[in-house]
């Protein structure tokens, strides 16, 4: 073997091993389960609440899950005092699979949330509960906890669905968000993202959801302003590759209970 050619062998060998290192440290892809109470009172309310509080969290955090967020919609929406949202990342479907039989091991959890767990037929703590399971971009494979000041009922955390017309379509809009610079846009203007998912069992798909978060209602609004007016945002908008690609585009507006841990 000639120089040159033994110099491009381990050039060629470097680059692999760099490949396949960064490849072996890069996080993998989190899971994300989106459970919503409907309650139809405040009794309801209560009782889920206590039980999410006292019971489920903490039960959670025994089970190796560091964050469970739980938000309520903004006082303005019509939905105020009627639903309730968990959100839980999970390493893995095994772990979301395995999660309730190993709540129904630990006695403390069983102990706290007893009110809910052992509720009569007559008296259930809730009328429905509404479930998403999610896998996590590429391009933010784990969530993160928003850098807000703010006191958490002041705060508004915005979660947006973006439903295509087919499977096809819809995986040209998460294209626009992985390979197009959606994400990267996002993160450039300080949306304080705690995740970016792709649906993969729940009512509205094909489907993408993620949730933004803001200090208040006034911080969201200069924010999408910032977002509406930035140029690449409005390079991007208009790039052929990435036109009618959302059939429905969906926000919810809620703020992080006391107790939550995002």
């Amino acid at each position: 073997m000639n120089n040159p050619q033994k110099r491009s062998f381990l050039f060629s060998f470097f680059m692999l091993a760099l490949t396949v290192g960064a490849m072996a440290s890069a996080p993998k892809r989190e899971y994300y389960e989106i459970k919503i109470y409907h309650v139809k009172d405040k009794t309801q309310e209560t009782t889920v609440e206590n039980y999410l509080k006292d019971a489920y969290i903490p039960a959670a955090h025994r089970a190796g899950i560091k964050d469970v967020g739980v938000f309520k919609p903004v006082p303005t929406d019509s939905m105020s005092g009627k639903l309730i949202y968990v959100f839980t990342p999970i390493a893995s479907l095994d772990q979301l699979v395995a999660l309730p039989k190993t709540m129904e091991k630990d006695a403390k959890y069983l102990a706290a949330g007893k009110e809910y767990i052992d509720a009569p037929f007559k008296n259930p703590p809730y009328t429905r509960i509404e479930t998403t399971i999610l896998q996590a971009f590429t391009t933010m494979p784990t969530h993160s906890k928003p850098n807000l000041k703010s006191a958490k009922n002041e705060r508004v955390y915005e979660m947006r669905s973006y439903e295509g017309h087919t499977e096809k379509i819809y995986q040209n809009k998460l294209k626009m968000f992985n390979d197009g610079g959606e994400v990267p846009l996002f993160v450039r203007l300080n949306f304080n993202a705690v995740f970016y998912g792709e649906v993969i069992a729940g009512s509205h798909q094909p489907n993408l959801m993620y949730m933004t978060t803001f200090e208040n209602k006034a911080d969201r609004d200069a924010h999408w302003k910032s977002f509406s007016d930035d140029a690449e945002w409005n390079k991007l908008k208009v790039n052929p590759d990435y036109q009618n690609n959302v059939s429905k585009n969906t926000s919810f507006y809620m703020y992080p209970t006391e107790y939550s841990d995002i």
